[in-house]
């Protein structure tokens, strides 16, 4: 079986972290006979066709080089609102996606068009299918159904992309629960995507009031209220900070007002392969989101066996059992993350117990085997439905 993926976001090189949950599958579907090619915007530097861990990969051009920032930033919908050269670079980049993903349709011979984020690839995946006819499966990673909630004119296209999709699927419960509550008539699946069991494994060099953060800074993912609950602790917790984003000055002067200063070490954008060892050191890593589609960065501290502090929101109640592979906290609730951090210190072993459970846990839901057989499982439902 051949299946075309479309996405906006895709790793640019190996141990590239962007959408690596996105070739972890592609790679798994092949012990299942599923042959997988991407078409995915281009970027600085990348070429316009390349293989990346045998998958190969087929990236568009849709504006002239110092326009083409729409990808690869993690603010597409923040910058296309923004800005009216965004507007028209993103005229661009449907066209052009819509373009090579015709052509690698011919070429290739799909089965399936599989599109990962409704907007932009699976408008464009609905526009394939109009053509081509092939069933068009739609995934829902979080940051869209949040655009669909939030943008008024996103709704009724959120609406179109499921409806003309044989098969939707989203990354967690809260996801699905979310997506039918915009368009009840669709009834999705819940598919997570996979994590590298390869890469992120336990160590034995654990730092015991060493915490982690690794995410986007921005508002969303809430590493002021992490900065605030390090202020309040009683213990004398010191804290890795992995990302970048808008928010990132902003962030370094709140730690200085707070007092924070030395105790907080900013690491900046890393690849994939910098980041089990972070996790190894960690006594906890710490994921204060909101409305998390479903927090990958959770799943990979979990198979390093360093436990998770969460708050309780989106798709992050399913990767953290309360008190059996982590724990949960009231979202923005910063006294209660700082009594909650300052507890999981002060007690022997009851990191560890958490974290061991939480390994076997995210082995058994995440692993690429056991997602790329419910992808193919799925896949095979869609083409046996439309064959009758």
């Amino acid at each position: 079986m051949n299946v075309l993926f479309l996405t906006h976001s895709f790793p640019q090189g190996e141990g590239d972290a962007a959408g690596s949950f996105i070739l972890r599958l592609a790679v798994a579907l092949r012990d299942e006979e599923v042959n997988v090619r991407v078409v995915a915007p281009a970027g600085a530097g990348l070429p316009s066709a390349e293989v990346l861990e045998g998958i190969l990969v087929e990236r568009f051009r849709y504006a002239p080089r110092r326009f083409e920032r729409l990808a690869y930033t993690g603010n597409m919908a923040g910058d296309v609102a923004s800005s009216w050269t965004a507007k028209l670079a993103l005229v661009g980049f449907l066209g052009s996606d819509f373009v090579h993903a015709v052509r690698a349709r011919r070429n290739f011979e799909p089965q399936i068009i599989h599109a990962h984020w409704w907007f932009p690839s699976g408008v464009v995946g609905t526009w394939v299918h109009g053509l081509s006819h092939l069933p068009l499966v739609t995934t829902l990673h979080g940051t869209d159904v949040r655009l669909a909630r939030s943008v008024g004119v996103a709704k009724p296209l959120f609406a179109h992309v499921l409806k003309h999709s044989a098969a939707v699927t989203t990354v967690s419960r809260w996801l699905k629960d979310e997506a039918q509550a915009l368009v009840p008539s669709v009834r999705p699946v819940v598919a997570p995507m996979p994590v590298s069991t390869d890469l992120f494994e336990p160590g034995d060099s654990r730092d015991g009031k060493r915490l982690l953060f690794v995410g986007r800074l921005n508002a969303q993912k809430g590493a002021d209220h992490l900065l605030h609950a390090l202020a309040e602790m009683k213990t004398p917790a010191s804290l890795d900070i992995v990302g970048d984003g808008p928010d990132r000055e902003d962030l370094v002067r709140l730690s200085r007002e707070l007092g924070l200063g030395a105790r907080v070490s900013w690491h900046g954008q890393l690849a994939q392969t910098e980041l089990p060892e972070l996790y190894r050191q960690a006594a906890a890593v710490v994921v204060p989101s909101v409305d998390e589609g479903l927090g990958l960065t959770a799943v990979e501290a979990l198979l390093c066996e360093t436990p998770v502090v969460a708050f309780d929101s989106g798709g992050l109640r399913d990767v953290i059992q309360h008190e059996k592979t982590g724990l949960l906290v009231r979202p923005g609730d910063r006294v209660s993350l700082a009594k909650t951090l300052d507890d999981l210190l002060s007690r022997d072993g009851y990191g560890a117990q958490l974290g061991k459970a939480g390994r076997l846990y995210a082995l058994s839901t995440f692993a690429p085997e056991s997602a790329a057989r419910r992808y193919a499982e799925i896949y095979r439902q869609v083409l046996g439905g439309n064959a009758s």
